[in-house]
C-alpha cells in the first residue's frame, strides 16, 4: 500500500501568509501569547472551535505554518483544492483513517506544526468534552500541546452568518506548552487520563482568557 504522501510545507508557508494578510485586511487582530509556540520542532495547536473564522485565523496568527486536521466534507470542488495545496489534512471525524493518522504523526515527525481541535466540531467552546485524538498526538510523539482560545470570533454560529462584522475586533491567545510523556498511552484507561489532564489544562487557560476580558470590559 502507498504511504500518504506529507502535506505540502511551502503550501502551508503561503497559506500563513495569504490568511495573515486577509486576516489583517478584514478585521482588528490582536495576537497574545505567541512567544509560547517553539520556533522548532513538533507542536500541537488545541484551540476551541466556535466559529467558521477559527481555522483561518490560526493558520494566519500561529508564529510557524500549520497542518490543520479538518473535516473531510471541506475537501470537495474548489475549496478542497485550496485546502489540499496549502498542506491542510482531510478527516473523517467518526472513522478517523490510516492516511489521516499518518499524515499527522508525519507532519510532527517532521518537526511541523499540527492544529487539533479537541472538541471535534464547533460548539460552546468550552472544552467541556474532549475526543482522545489530541491526547493520542501528543503521547504518540511527545509534541507539546499549546492551549489556543478565540475571542470574537463567533457565538456559537453554524452559518457563514454568524461570522464577526468587517473591522471587528479579534483575539487568538495562545497559552503556555502542556507536555505528555512521550510512549504513554498505551492502554484506553491512560488515554482517558492523559485527554483529562489536557482539558483541566485547557479550561484553565480559557476560564483565564475570559476573566482578563471581563476585566477590559
Amino acid at each position: 500500500m502507498t504511504e500518504p504522501a506529507l502535506p505540502t510545507h511551502r503550501g502551508a508557508i503561503a497559506g500563513k501568509y495569504t490568511a495573515a494578510t486577509l486576516a489583517r485586511l478584514l478585521y482588528r487582530v490582536t495576537i497574545t501569547g505567541g512567544e509560547y509556540v517553539p520556533r522548532t520542532g513538533p507542536v500541537i495547536l488545541a484551540p476551541n472551535h466556535t466559529g467558521f473564522l477559527d481555522a483561518p485565523l490560526l493558520m494566519g496568527t500561529c508564529p510557524r505554518p500549520v497542518h490543520t486536521l479538518a473535516k473531510k466534507e471541506l475537501f470537495k470542488g474548489p475549496l478542497g483544492w485550496l485546502l489540499h495545496a496549502v498542506g491542510q489534512i482531510p478527516l473523517d471525524r467518526h472513522d478517523p483513517s490510516r492516511s489521516m493518522i499518518k499524515s499527522g504523526l508525519g507532519v510532527l515527525d517532521a518537526g511541523r506544526v499540527l492544529v487539533v481541535f479537541p472538541e471535534g466540531t464547533r460548539g460552546a467552546g468550552d472544552f467541556s468534552e474532549l475526543r482522545t485524538g489530541l491526547a493520542w498526538f501528543a503521547l504518540r510523539t511527545g509534541a507539546p500541546v499549546i492551549p489556543v482560545v478565540f475571542a470574537g470570533t463567533a457565538s456559537r454560529g453554524r452559518t457563514f452568518g454568524a461570522m464577526p462584522g468587517l473591522r471587528s475586533r479579534v483575539e487568538v491567545v495562545f497559552g503556555r506548552p502542556v507536555v505528555l510523556p512521550a510512549g504513554g498511552g498505551r492502554t484506553r484507561s491512560a488515554l482517558d487520563a492523559a485527554t483529562e489532564q489536557l482539558r483541566e489544562a485547557l479550561v484553565a487557560h480559557r476560564e483565564a482568557v475570559a476573566s482578563r476580558t471581563e476585566e477590559h470590559t
